[in-house]
């Protein structure tokens, strides 16, 4: 019987401390009972021993026969059960005994065999989608398979002529469409009057009401000519139009389903990595490597090199340099000495230091960022409620039409009373209506898909046609995640040195920038790289760097060069040393010979590619751009210049960038908004169409409109253009879903057009629709 995850976990599985003696550092948090709750799932067997089946992500398999080989070496661990791969879906479940096994051996076993692994925890969100995707193509199937099967036994009705088919024979296919009609209404049907049940009971009404209703009146008419042709309803049926109709409404909610799913599992694939670990220090200063989530305030961290900080506290030990650029937008390291707050999220870059935990989980700077994103997301107005309000106008409309239209025949021809108000009901079922916006929607996100710009809400594409202004964010958004180094100034020289080129110059910086994992000293390798060979950097010796400073090392003669920033390389009477950064907004670094600067390098960031050109074709087409950026103010402006925009806001928080798109509405204005970081996140959801770039933070990506995971800037000019394409098709399948209702409904409330010729219509148009819309899919 199953067993909660708790007791399961409190009576086999191991103190975490134990497991961090026997597995590798990075794979003992998998043993932790907190981070084995998220992809694992307990039971016990008919013996009265505890199971546990967990599912991981696998990587590294490029065929079929990767999956045996994989279940083989799991199968050969002690305590598992059984080992199932799928080398379609990259997954593999393993069932397991954790009295015997542990999920770090496991893992062991797998990349002993050549591939990787990592927990699963979307496995439920996955497990949903999947359950909710098949359930959607079974429906479809069942309506198609039957539509087919009853246009067969339609097809005699529609072409024989006088008595060339026997009354007998015709009441026979009329029972064999009524059975094939019944699957459709029983199971395909059933999200139409299920949504339609659940607007009724909240007094409302939706588009699912309408659609509802259709089908059921015409079912009903049907069934009764069915089974008895001289009655109230007549003798003619409508199942041939029902299943089409069916059918067509079915078909979009899939193409819908999948578009919302792609876009789940792209957010899904982020979280795909190792659980997030922290080294914690006990009271001897012992560190073990433990789950994030057991952290508590007060517990002290070692925080290395490269990795994020794990939570809210205080430098207590070292001084380091910290990029918090998906937090605040600047580009730039910051200075993170003694007794200096960090930021959960933000990265360590300069040396590893020892962190006092002040603030986890709900406390942190990152989550209340999370919490303004969500007041604003709970402003956002929804576009199918609008949709809905107009449903119910129309909903009464077409009741009014029926039920007039049978009164006004049962005084004129009794007889064909009801078979006038099913043509007016069939006539007037909105599939074309609802099919208008949707199938074009769809078709356009298709498109963009291909392009790299993935839509997670459909509306955004009629919110783009109607922006006003645009704002950008600066770092991570129009810039490469990297410097750019920009050119060199020569400050002075020294005696007994050679006069260098520029690009001996750059080189000689080059060999001593290899040392560092600075971003600078990056840059600086990066761009000796592309001018010719770079010193050797074993050239140097007694290579020490200096957190928030540089670095320092002797040559072969034993003069000691400097490689940082201006104070640190420059003369005792600074005379050579201009401030760092550099005025204008720039980034620097000097390199200089016992005490004395002898050149500057000059860094900028580096524009993406298509970022002029982007603006540049934004503005063309009226929009308003306004780069929005968290940087400091001269860096913004001076990239504001480069960029040719509107207007530049610099030294933006996160508040004031709320606050700004806000007033900007309160004008009157549609605004979008294209950001990268978390400190996006709240103006994403509050803008009337945003977009995340796809290299951004998961939390600004879970909440924009769309995601462009080509990166390129260019992509929002196409996705402009192809949202004013779009809702020109939108107008179009309306304008014909119209005009179809203003000739069709005249006839039908006359008498002129029977049942069966306003479903042919009915489906007519909706293919005219459908057709119409996939031709932006090209």
């Amino acid at each position: 019987m199953p067993l909660s995850a708790a007791a399961v976990l409190a009576s086999t599985v191991p103190d975490p401390s134990a497991a961090t003696a026997s597995a590798p550092q990075g794979l003992a948090v998998l043993d932790d009972p907190v981070e084995l709750r998220r992809f694992t799932r307990y039971s016990t067997t008919a013996a009265g021993e505890a199971l546990a089946d967990s599912s991981l992500r696998i990587t590294g398999m490029h065929c079929a026969a990767c999956a045996g080989l994989i279940e083989q070496a799991v199968a050969r661990v002690d305590g598992v059960v059984e080992a199932t791969v799928s080398a379609a879906g990259e997954r593999a479940r393993v069932q397991w005994q954790p009295q015997r096994a542990r999920m770090a051996d496991i893992v062991l076993a797998i990349r002993a065999a050549g591939y990787d692994a990592t927990p699963d925890t979307a496995l439920e969100s996955r497990e949903t989608r999947k359950l909710e995707h098949r359930q959607a193509v079974w429906r479809l199937f069942v309506a198609a398979f039957c539509a087919m099967q009853v246009m067969m036994m339609a097809t005699p009705s529609y072409v024989a002529s006088g008595n060339e088919l026997a009354p007998d024979l015709r009441q026979l296919l009329n029972w064999g469409s009524w059975l094939l009609s019944l699957p459709v209404m029983v199971f395909a049907a059933g999200p139409f009057f299920s949504g339609a049940w659940r607007s009724l009971r909240a007094r409302r009404i939706g588009m699912d009401v309408p659609v509802a209703l259709g089908v059921l009146v015409t079912f009903v008419a049907s069934t009764g000519a069915t089974f008895d042709p001289d009655g109230l309803f007549g003798h003619e049926v409508y199942f041939d139009s029902l299943t089409m109709f069916v059918s067509f409404l079915l078909a979009g909610r899939l193409l819908e389903t999948r578009a919302r799913h792609k876009v789940a599992q792209v957010l899904e694939a982020t979280l795909s990595g190792m659980p997030e670990t922290a080294l914690r220090l006990d009271a001897q200063g012992h560190a073990e490597s433990v789950s994030v989530q057991r952290l508590m305030p007060g517990d002290r961290v070692r925080v290395p090199v490269g990795q994020a900080f794990p939570a809210d506290g205080a430098v207590i030990e070292g001084a380091t340099r910290a990029d918090e650029a998906l937090l605040t937008g600047e580009s730039a390291p910051v200075a993170k000495p003694l007794g200096a707050a960090v930021v959960a999220g933000s990265v360590n870059l300069g040396a590893p230091v020892v962190v006092r935990i002040d603030r986890v989980g709900a406390d942190t700077r990152l989550e209340g960022i999370v919490a303004l994103m969500r007041d604003a997301m709970s402003q956002r107005p929804s576009l199918a409620r609008a949709a809905d309000r107009w449903a119910a106008p129309f909903l009464w409309a077409v009741l009014v039409l029926a039920a007039g239209a049978a009164a006004v025949w049962s005084v004129i021809d009794p007889g064909r009373a009801v078979w006038v108000a099913v043509s007016v009901l069939i006539v007037t079922c909105p599939c074309a209506l609802s099919l208008a916006a949707p199938s074009a929607l769809l078709s356009a996100a298709s498109a963009l898909a291909r392009r790299g710009v993935l839509l997670q809400r459909l509306d955004a594409l009629e919110g783009l046609t109607q922006v006003d202004r645009i704002y950008f964010d600066k770092t991570g958004t129009v810039t490469d995640e990297h410097l750019q180094w920009s050119g060199l100034q020569r400050l002075g020289s020294a005696c007994a040195l050679p006069d260098f080129s520029d690009a001996q110059w750059l080189a000689h910086a080059a060999g001593l920038a290899g040392w560092s994992s600075h971003p600078l000293s990056k840059a600086l390798v990066a761009a000796a790289g592309e001018g010719g060979p770079v010193t050797d950097a074993t050239a140097w010796r007694d290579v020490q760097e200096r957190p928030g400073e540089g670095l320092q090392a002797l040559d072969a003669e034993g003069r000691r060069w400097r490689l940082g920033r201006a104070s640190f390389v420059g003369a005792v009477d600074g005379v050579d040393a201009p401030p760092s950064p550099t005025g204008d907004g720039r980034a620097a670094v000097w390199l200089g010979v016992e005490d004395r600067a002898l050149v500057r390098f000059d860094f900028d960031e580096a524009l993406r590619p298509d970022a002029r050109a982007a603006v540049a074709a934004l503005r063309q087409r009226g929009l308003q751009v306004v780069l929005l950026s968290g940087d400091r103010a001269e860096r913004a402006e001076r990239m504001g210049r480069r960029l040719v925009v509107d207007a530049v806001i610099g030294g933006a928080t996160p508040e004031s960038k709320l606050a700004e798109v806000a007033a900007a509405q309160a004008g009157g204005l549609r605004v979008a908004m294209v950001g990268d970081g978390i400190n996006d996140a709240p103006v994403l959801a509050r803008a009337d169409v945003s977009f995340a770039m796809g290299q951004g933070a998961l939390v600004a990506r879970a909440q924009a409109d769309a995601v462009v995971v080509s990166s390129r800037l260019g992509d929002l000019v196409l996705a402009h253009d192809l949202a004013g394409r779009t809702m020109a098709v939108v107008r179009q399948n309306l304008w014909w879903a119209a005009a179809y209702n203003g000739v069709c409904i005249p006839l039908a409330l006359t008498g002129w057009l029977p049942p069966w010729a306003a479903g042919l219509g009915m489906a007519s148009s909706s293919l005219l629709v459908i057709v119409n819309s996939l031709r932006l899919a090209r």
